[in-house]
């Protein structure tokens, strides 16, 4: 596996350095602080793929804010999408919360509209989303997220939490896997 990982990383193309990516954390954080200043939201990461963003994301909020996990995954660690497994719920109550979802990526917006649907269901008053970035595709998507750090391609990314079969999380920047396209892992 470390060799397919290797190949996978020496081949990638990069689209957005970590400095690009860092001051599209600084922006979402500037719209965050300005939108939920008075709001006392709960953050949502979405594991695994939000961490690095979440960890991010909170350092440049001077809002109040508490902060919990959610995960509900389509890819289980693979290259393609399933049905969505519940695989861990916050603790912290949702009912009467803002709640900001904050992810890694907005891919075909199935996970994201389930954990939004699901905080709804649990009695929060609003929720919001952030996610690092949004893929554009030739479809419409059920969800669009409130705050977007950056639109990418339709392809399968690495780095800034985003992952290649659970690997690459921890890239400092966001690569495209030139050895997949969207067409052939769906």
């Amino acid at each position: 596996m470390l060799k397919e990982i290797k190949h996978i990383q020496a081949t990638a193309d990069l689209l957005y350095s970590e400095k690009e990516v860092e001051a599209a954390l600084d922006k979402m954080a500037e719209q965050i602080n300005v939108l939920l200043a008075d709001r006392n939201p709960l953050l949502l990461c979405v594991m695994n793929g939000g961490i690095v963003v979440a960890g991010k994301l909170i350092t440049r909020l001077n809002i109040p804010m508490t902060l919990d996990a959610i995960n509900a995954s389509r890819y289980q660690n693979q290259i393609s999408g399933g049905s969505i497994e519940w695989i861990l719920k916050p603790g912290t109550t949702l009912k009467d919360r803002t709640v900001l979802i904050i992810d890694d990526v907005l891919d075909e917006g199935i996970t994201l509209a389930a954990i939004i649907q699901y905080c709804l269901d649990q009695g929060a008053t609003s929720v919001y989303s952030a996610v690092l970035a949004d893929k554009i595709l030739d479809h419409e998507k059920p969800v669009t997220a409130d705050f977007i750090g950056l639109e990418v391609a339709n392809r399968y990314l690495f780095g800034y939490g985003m992952d290649y079969k659970g690997y690459l999380r921890n890239a400092s920047g966001i690569y495209a896997c030139k050895e997949y396209d969207k067409e052939t892992i769906s």
